[in-house]
């Protein structure tokens, strides 16, 4: 089979599927996987896709931003998993920023250390929090609706008022080039600054956002520690410029 061919077929089963296995495609395509691995990385050359582990999945369009209720229901077992170690980090007496998100929110069932205190621009963690008998403070601002997040001016001048001991921030997107970006701008400030407001800074992110680049830069690799679980086919490029904890079960 010609490359072109090849070419098209991968591209075709990953409008349908989303994401597809290496094996998929070697049965698909009736090659070797050298060759679709060979294949995998030139049609992500041209941003026509993005190698994961063990396969390739359609790169999100950088400006659309999913719902949470969307968000709420992708790989709930990496969250649940990448939430419960994220969690294990938060100390007695700790203050810490949780940013708006559904992997964000999975850490609240897990924070049962003493006298904590929790600073949100997310709506939805507000219940979950109140629950827990957590302190908590929910910054100012205008609310983006389909995120449940607070962002603006009003917002940003409120979060500038707390220091964290850490941040446990969601992020859309993170690129060994680019660092970690998301779709808002304003969204993105408030990230950014909450993070320069931390001692330390963690970005919580499954295997589906490594590779992506959406429309607003928020930090630097090296700002934040990143935790996953599964490997990514290029996670010795994001090791050069940041801490990786990888999460086992």
């Amino acid at each position: 089979m010609l490359t072109p061919e090849r070419h098209r077929i991968i591209l075709e089963i990953l409008e349908e599927k989303q994401i597809v296995k290496l094996h998929d495609l070697v049965e698909a395509t009736s090659s070797s996987e050298s060759t679709i691995r060979r294949d995998l990385v030139q049609l992500e050359s041209q941003r026509l896709l993005k190698r994961v582990h063990g396969g390739a999945s359609l790169l999100q369009k950088n400006r659309i931003e999913p719902s949470i209720s969307e968000k709420s229901t992708k790989h709930l077992n990496e969250k649940q998993l990448i939430a419960k170690y994220a969690a294990k980090l938060v100390r007695d007496g700790d203050s810490i920023f949780l940013d708006a998100g559904t992997t964000t929110m999975q850490m609240i069932e897990s924070l049962n250390q003493r006298d904590i205190t929790v600073v949100t621009n997310g709506l939805t963690l507000i219940e979950p929090l109140l629950e827990k008998n957590i302190e908590t403070y929910l910054i100012g601002g205008s609310i983006k609706g389909k995120t449940r997040a607070l962002i603006g001016h009003s917002a940003l001048k409120t979060l500038e008022n707390y220091r964290f001991d850490k941040a446990f921030m969601g992020m859309n997107s993170v690129h060994s080039e680019y660092g970690y970006t998301t779709p808002d701008p304003e969204e993105a400030l408030i990230k950014n600054t909450a993070m320069s407001l931390a001692k330390k800074a963690y970005v919580l992110i499954d295997q589906s956002k490594f590779g992506e680049v959406s429309f607003a830069k928020v930090a630097d690799l090296n700002q934040a520690v990143i935790i996953t679980t599964e490997p990514h086919e290029d996670l010795i490029e994001y090791k050069r410029k940041a801490e990786v904890i990888i999460v086992n079960e």
